[in-house]
C-alpha cells in the first residue's frame, strides 16, 4: 500500500531512473556471474566496483541535493556524514577479523594490539554485531545532524555562516580522527577488511552483490526524496527556501522542516558511505576532507540541483571524467574541476537537467 502510494506520487522521469538504477544493480551483477570471463557481454569484477562506488556517490550528491536543492542550504559539510557512515561499516568489518589479522588477537584489531591497547574502547562494543552496526549507520550521522542543525536553525544561521559551519563541522572531524588515541586507526584509517556476513570482501560474488546493494540504496533515496518533496511537507520546504521570513509571518516553524531534511538527508549520506567501504577495502580520515563536500556540491550544480535526477546524472558525469583524468592526465584533474565548476555557474546555472528540459520545452512550442 505504501509503495504503491510513494510510486504513484513520482512523475514518470523518476519512475524510469528509479527502474534505470534497478536495472543496472540487477543486470551489471547478473553478467559478472553467469557469462564465462572470455564473453563479450561479461562484465569485470573491476567495473563493478567501479560502477558501484559512482552509486554510493549518486546517493551522496542525492542527499546534498535534497538540502540545498528543494530548502536552500548550501552544505558543505556532508563528506562528514558519508566518512562516519562509513567508519561504523568499518568498524564491524574490523570487529569480523577476529584471530586472522596479523598479531592474532581475536578482540582487538591490529592497529589497537600495535598501540598497546589493553582493551576494546568502549564504543566498539556491539559492532561485532551486524544489525547493532546498520542502526549506528543511520543514527550517528544522524545524531549529528541534528545537534549541529538544531542549533544552527534555531540561532537562524543562514547563508554562507552556514556553509562555513558546516565546512568546519567536517574539517574539525578530520583532524580529530586523524588523531592515534581516538581509537579508530588515525592516518592509516581502518582497512584490510576480511569479510562481510561471511562472505569474502574480494570474491565476485560479493562484490555483484554490494553493486546491487548500491543500486538499491540509490532508488530507495530517489522514492523517498520524491515522496518528501512532492507532499504538503515538500511544498512548504521549497517555500522556505523561497521566501523564509515570509513563511516565518505565517506562523510556519521553518526550524522543524530544515531539521527534518537535514537529519534525513545526513542518514541518506551515512548509509551511501557504509556502502562505499567495502567496495574500496579502507576508510580513513581523508574522507572528512572538505574537498569532499564540495565535490558533492559540484556534483549537483552540474547535474541541475532541485531535480533529484541531477545529482544523480551529475555524479556519474563528474566521478567518470576524474577517473579518466587521474589517469590520462593527472596533473589537470583540479584544474579541470575548477574550471568546471565555474562554467556551469556562468553558463549552466540549472545544469545539464535544467538545459535539456530548456531545450525539449523549446521544441514543444509551436512554430
Amino acid at each position: 500500500m505504501i509503495t504503491r502510494f510513494l510510486w504513484q506520487g513520482m512523475g514518470p522521469s523518476l519512475r524510469a531512473a528509479v527502474l534505470f538504477v534497478l536495472a543496472i544493480g540487477i543486470i551489471l551483477p547478473l553478467l559478472n556471474q553467469l557469462l564465462p570471463a572470455g564473453s563479450a557481454l561479461y562484465v569485470p569484477a573491476w567495473v563493478l566496483q567501479l560502477i558501484g562506488k559512482y552509486l554510493c556517490f549518486a546517493s551522496l550528491a542525492l542527499a546534498v541535493d535534497l538540502v540545498w536543492g528543494f530548502c536552500g542550504i548550501l552544505t558543505l559539510g556532508h563528506a562528514a556524514f558519508f566518512a562516519l557512515g562509513g567508519y561504523c561499516m568499518g568498524m564491524y568489518l574490523m570487529r569480523q577479523i577476529g584471530s586472522r589479522g596479523q598479531y592474532g588477537n581475536p578482540l582487538l584489531p591490529d592497529f589497537m594490539v600495535f598501540l598497546n591497547y589493553k582493551e576494546l574502547p568502549w564504543f566498539w562494543h556491539g559492532f561485532d554485531q551486524f544489525w547493532f552496526a546498520a542502526i549506528m549507520i543511520l543514527l550517528v550521522p544522524s545524531l549529528l545532524a541534528l545537534a549541529l542543525g538544531w542549533f544552527a536553525f534555531r540561532s537562524r544561521v543562514t547563508g554562507v555562516y552556514l556553509s562555513i559551519i558546516t565546512q568546519a563541522m567536517t574539517f574539525a572531524l578530520m583532524l580529530a580522527f586523524f588523531r592515534n588515541d581516538m581509537g579508530l586507526g588515525g592516518n592509516n584509517g581502518l582497512t584490510d577488511f576480511k569479510d562481510i556476513q561471511g562472505f569474502s570482501v574480494q570474491a565476485d560474488s560479493t562484490r555483484a552483490v554490494l553493486c546491487f546493494a548500491s543500486a538499491f540504496a540509490l532508488a530507495l533515496g530517489l522514492v523517498i526524496a520524491a515522496a518528501v518533496v512532492g507532499s504538503r511537507f515538500g511544498k512548504a520546504l521549497t517555500a522556505v527556501r523561497d521566501a523564509e521570513s515570509r513563511m516565518r509571518f505565517l506562523g510556519y516553524r521553518v526550524e522543524g522542516y530544515k531539521l527534518f531534511v537535514f537529519v534525513l538527508s545526513a542518514a541518506m549520506a551515512g548509509l551511501a558511505g557504509a556502502i562505499y567501504v567495502p567496495q574500496v577495502g579502507i576508510i580513513n580520515p581523508s574522507e572528512f576532507s572538505p574537498a569532499n563536500s564540495i565535490e558533492a556540491v559540484i556534483w549537483v550544480a552540474v547535474g541541475g540541483r532541485g531535480t533529484l535526477i541531477g545529482p544523480v546524472i551529475g555524479a556519474f558525469l563528474v566521478n567518470w571524467a576524474k577517473t579518466y583524468l587521474t589517469g590520462a592526465l593527472p596533473e589537470i584533474w583540479l584544474f579541470a574541476l575548477g574550471a568546471l565548476f565555474i562554467a556551469v555557474t556562468l553558463f549552466l546555472p540549472r545544469g545539464v537537467v535544467g538545459l535539456w528540459r530548456q531545450l525539449t520545452a523549446r521544441r514543444a512550442r509551436p512554430a
